[in-house]
């Protein structure tokens, strides 16, 4: 099965390929319908969502859905874990919990996957991915040149985030200066669920330069990145691809 679809401002693509297990098309529509649901209540872009309404005080900490309630408590926790570098409350902005909200929802769809026996997939969201049943091959694409790629990595099972300034701009911005973060190229964050890749390949782009060894630091996590001077660093255990012939 495949199936790719434009949510959240990025295309998700899904690709299934157990035999025998008779997963129909109402799995796929039921983890793209989680999609859709999320960017409606999360999405700092839209008046009428939860986020949005906890932000202008019509709901209180207690009101919040069990869902927001644990994003925010995520968030609070890399807040804290970066000195401030990673914060969803910046001076003149709205609160914005997409960092986390982006990689915690993708790893809960890829759970929607599994609970109903699938095996072997790999869902790809804006080019963050969550793999099972590997080994699949993942290209990181190059920060710098949009038609190659830096790294190629192969996965069995769990999840690849990249944080970079390629396709935003500098939108990430170090909570500490207020400042927009330049001093990394790209960071990408090998973990077992796409919800701490995602989240700390963020919250070390963040940070600079010192984010690369904080995030290696991380229980479970593996890392690749280029910063602002073309050099690249990598952790041992980082899962580059052998090459083919």
């Amino acid at each position: 099965m495949r199936r790719v679809e434009h949510v959240m401002g990025f295309p998700v693509s899904l690709r299934i390929d157990d035999e025998g297990i008779g997963i129909g098309e109402e799995v796929a529509d039921a983890l793209f319908a989680w999609l859709r649901e999320v960017d409606a209540r999360f999405s700092p872009f839209r008046p009428d969502s939860e986020v949005c309404r906890y932000d202008r005080g019509e709901l209180r900490l207690r009101d919040l859905s069990a869902d927001l309630a644990e994003v925010l408590d995520l968030c609070e926790q890399y807040r804290l874990a970066t000195g401030g570098a990673f914060d969803i409350r910046l001076p003149g902005r709205p609160l914005d919990p997409c960092a986390v909200v982006k990689g915690w929802s993708v790893q809960r769809a890829a759970e929607l996957l599994t609970a109903a026996g699938a095996r072997r997939f790999i869902l790809n969201a804006g080019g963050d991915v969550v793999v099972a049943g590997g080994p699949w091959r993942v290209g990181v694409r190059h920060p710098e040149y949009a038609d190659q790629l830096c790294t190629v990595l192969e996965l069995t099972d769990g999840a690849v985030a990249t944080s970079a300034r390629y396709e935003r701009g500098d939108h990430i911005v170090d909570g500490r200066t207020g400042t927009p973060a330049t001093g990394l190229l790209s960071i990408s964050v090998v973990a077992a669920s796409l919800t701490e890749a995602d989240a700390t390949a963020t919250a070390a782009f963040a940070m600079g330069p010192e984010g690369v060894d904080w995030a290696a630091a991380r229980p479970g996590c593996e890392v690749f990145a280029v910063d602002a001077g073309r050099r690249v660093r990598r952790t041992p255990g980082f899962p580059v691809a052998m090459a083919t012939a």
